[in-house]
């Protein structure tokens, strides 16, 4: 169970930091540039995250593990033959950033409610929603400020609000399906929205000028 843990931490890290580093790409960024950024949007949430839950240091600062699958992660998508490949073509661009993002948020999300599982001794249900959509958005907005851009969250098709229901269903399945199926089905209904949101081109209602 361990293992397979730190496995699905490691994807969500790798997938995290190649959406931000592909933001700093996008932005022209010099190589320190694309790799904070795809640091900040790696572990951002999850430092956030530990923070709320009183757990100092941050995760991130205990075992660097993390902090380095995502540099390496942001200087491999900087080397040019890398960088040529996904920034092209926008179509593959926005499809890489869809399925990255999708992944990374999916994972994040029942992350961040098994972290608050394990620092906290009776966990309300709106506590471990909140702490599973933060930890699951909170990199990519860091990601989208840092970048100049409207963080992602508020103008992308359904972003938190698939992060959202799946932290709902994780957290309902999490004490009669057990931790893994329910973080199974929690990251799995994140990236399923996420992915019919994109294809259907659903979007939440906006403001009329």
């Amino acid at each position: 169970m361990d293992r397979f843990i730190l496995i699905l931490e490691l994807a969500g890290t790798m997938a995290f930091s190649a959406s931000g580093a592909m933001t700093g790409l996008k932005k022209d960024m010099d190589v320190f540039g694309v790799c904070i950024l795809g640091l900040t949007t790696a572990v951002g949430g999850g430092v956030i995250r530990d923070l709320i839950l009183g757990n100092t240091p941050p995760a991130t600062f205990q075992n660097p593990i993390y902090a380095a699958v995502a540099l390496l992660t942001a200087l491999v998508l900087f080397l040019p033959q890398v960088r040529h490949l996904l920034m092209h073509d926008q179509a593959l661009y926005d499809l890489s950033m869809l399925i990255l993002d999708s992944v990374g948020l999916g994972v994040f999300t029942v992350m961040g409610i098994r972290i608050a599982y394990a620092h906290v001794n009776r966990p309300t249900l709106f506590l471990l929603v909140f702490v599973g959509v933060l930890t699951g958005v909170g990199g990519g907005v860091l990601r989208d400020i840092m970048a100049g851009n409207t963080p992602y969250i508020f103008v992308k098709h359904v972003y938190a609000s698939a992060s959202l229901a799946g932290a709902l269903l994780c957290t309902v399945l999490w004490q009669p399906a057990g931790e893994l199926s329910a973080m199974l089905a929690g990251m799995g209904t994140v990236i399923l929205i996420r992915g019919l949101s994109a294809h259907f081109r659903w979007n939440l209602p906006k403001a009329r000028k």
